[in-house]
């Protein structure tokens, strides 16, 4: 066997075993050559069988020329619906001669922008090893064509004067000639380029090259976002995820136009983050997780590239540190934090409301302050987290008053407060943000404190934990995640509408920033326990956060959301094939 190296059968299997195991795979050199029958690529038995397969096949002739758009004269398989994508759009427009991308499409960019080369840039690396294409890139003269070409291509524009597109709106126009893609900010144009992405064939998610033909239906879509914040956590305390683990999830956040990740770093099972002025709390207070393993933190410089990456995705990282409860980590790293100056053991289970900072303390104020001051100067976004749910060992005015002081020092920093919405028990700071995580079995009581809250200028993020908690249960028989908020179907996940959620309580739509979807990790320790808890239900969320109400509904949904299935596969994510949804046979 090793007279013949690796062959292209063995880097295929090697790639698809990496992106299992949530590492980066997609190459940008020049990809090797399949044959075209489905079972070769669903291939998973031994080295021998795939390169006696592959060596076979390739003698006789049977491998598909690269970039190929099909066999046979005819015109090949008709491009995806122009509406047929997760989030649906506010406007589509179908019409027109699909474009079809060959070995000549080029991707234009505006001369002298320097953001639309670079989502021109992850444009090209996204499509390349699937189509095969070199997709180069060129200046746009303003005048239609690019440098030199006598076809349009993939146009990416930017236009600041259109400002009905918002922040994060675009219009995606195609035809025979090609696709422009316009937006009035670099977000927008990203977003569109995920819209484009879906009209492709799911094969050109795929790190080999593919069959085509990639067409893109005519017609124009224009979109914007529903809500400002449409985010997803990641709880990393309860069981540590690397920095290539979270970086995997941020992009497929971004395929479905999630703008905000949510990193939960700190609980009683572990402290992610280093704190220079307090190094045991990640040294000690990291060392371990649920279950007893080895845990883990961030060094600054992976926190740093985490944001980098994440907002070269257009994603805002919101950092929390959960107080005064869920504090066990912090306490077992430094005993003076402890009203009896005592450390108490590491926690590897999953119990909560037992640990809290020690509210008279002054200490626990200093504290407070380098933990916010260190977090702050890592992060650039607008947001800093500052948990306050299930604070049981907190008397009610130690509560209030460490809310008080700790909001201070969150904006002594220059940072938005974020809490769950237990913060609204106490006063919040001018332009604070409550996370509501209540769900059927709420209390009136304790939606009416929110909805007080509200009418004092306080926004809501809606996370529901028996809509939006991705880590809860499908069913019965699902073997991971938990169900004290219920079970919780693909269905019952999307059909809500935040606007009328609250409003029973007395809840202004207009309170209401956004929505997220959390995703705790007690029962998760892998990139495919993330991925199977997640998906299919986040897209969903996503929908609901960007698509306009009127535009949505479960009958529509649910069929566009099975055309996502092949997709998902071709990334290598193991989604749970809900029996609610019509997942199409791959």
């Amino acid at each position: 066997m090793e007279r013949f190296g690796r062959s292209a059968a063995q880097s295929w299997i090697h790639s698809r075993e990496l992106r299992r195991r949530g590492k980066p795979v997609r190459q940008h050199g020049t990809p090797p050559t399949f044959p075209t029958f489905p079972a070769f690529r669903r291939l998973s038995g031994t080295l021998l069988v795939a390169v006696a397969l592959f060596s076979c096949v390739a003698a006789s002739g049977a491998v598909a020329a690269p970039g190929a758009t099909g066999s046979g004269a005819g015109p090949g398989p008709a491009a995806r619906p122009l509406g047929d994508v997760v989030p649906v759009p506010a406007s589509v427009r179908p019409g027109g001669t699909p474009y079809t991308l060959t070995p000549s499409t080029r991707i234009r960019v505006d001369e002298d922008s320097r953001e639309a080369r670079r989502v021109g840039t992850y444009l090209a690396g996204l499509l390349r090893p699937s189509t095969g294409y070199d997709l180069r890139i060129t200046d746009d003269d303003g005048r239609g064509r690019a440098h030199g070409r006598g076809d349009d291509g993939i146009r990416l524009r930017l236009s600041p004067g259109d400002r009905a597109l918002g922040d994060e709106g675009y219009r995606l126009e195609s035809g025979r000639a090609g696709v422009t893609l316009t937006a009035r900010e670099p977000a927008g144009l990203f977003h569109a380029v995920q819209t484009l992405r879906q009209l492709l064939p799911a094969a050109v998610e795929r790190d080999s090259r593919q069959r085509g033909p990639w067409k893109v239906a005519g017609g124009t879509i224009t979109d914007t976002p529903r809500y400002a914040y449409r985010a997803a956590m990641l709880d990393v305390s309860r069981h540590f995820f690397t920095v290539d683990q979270v970086k995997r999830y941020i992009d497929q956040l971004a395929l479905y136009k999630i703008n905000t990740l949510h990193l939960h770093l700190s609980d009683d099972q572990g402290w992610r983050i280093a704190i220079d002025s307090w190094p045991r709390l990640a040294t000690y207070g990291g060392s371990t997780q649920v279950g007893g393993g080895p845990g883990g933190y961030y060094t600054k410089a992976q926190y740093r590239d985490l944001v980098r990456y994440a907002t070269s995705r257009h994603l805002e990282v919101v950092p929390e540190i959960d107080m005064p409860g869920h504090t066990n980590a912090a306490l077992a790293s430094y005993a003076e934090l402890n009203c009896d100056g005592v450390a108490p053991p590491l926690y590897t289970g999953t119990a909560v409301g037992f640990s809290s900072l020690c509210a008279p303390k002054e200490i626990t104020y200093d504290f407070v302050d380098d933990v916010v001051r260190e977090l702050a100067a890592l992060t650039p976004g607008r947001y800093l987290h500052i948990g306050g749910d299930e604070a049981h060992s907190t008397s009610h005015a130690d509560y209030v008053e460490f809310m008080r002081r700790t909001q201070a020092t969150v904006a002594k920093y220059g940072k938005t407060v974020v809490g769950w919405h237990q913060l609204t028990g106490a006063e919040q700071v001018k332009g604070a943000v409550a996370q509501y995580w209540g769900y059927d079995a709420t209390g009136a009581a304790e939606r009416a404190q929110v909805a007080e809250a509200t009418k004092a200028g306080t926004r809501l993020i809606l996370s529901p934990a028996d809509r939006t908690y991705l880590d809860m249960k499908y069913d019965r028989n699902t073997d991971l995640g938990q169900s004290w908020a219920g079970l919780v179907e693909v269905d019952r996940s999307y059909d809500w509408d935040p606007a009328a959620y609250l409003a029973g309580a007395g809840v202004d739509p207009g309170a209401v920033l956004g929505v997220e979807a959390p995703l705790w990790s007690e029962t998760l320790s892998t990139s495919d326990h993330i991925e199977r808890m997640a998906f299919p239900r986040l897209p969903g969320v996503a929908e609901i956060g960007w698509s306009p109400q009127s535009a949505r509904d479960w009958d529509t949904y649910k069929v566009r959301l099975a055309a996502q299935g092949p997709r998902l596969t071709a990334l290598g994510i193991d989604y749970y094939r809900s029996p609610v949804v019509p997942w199409p046979a791959e």
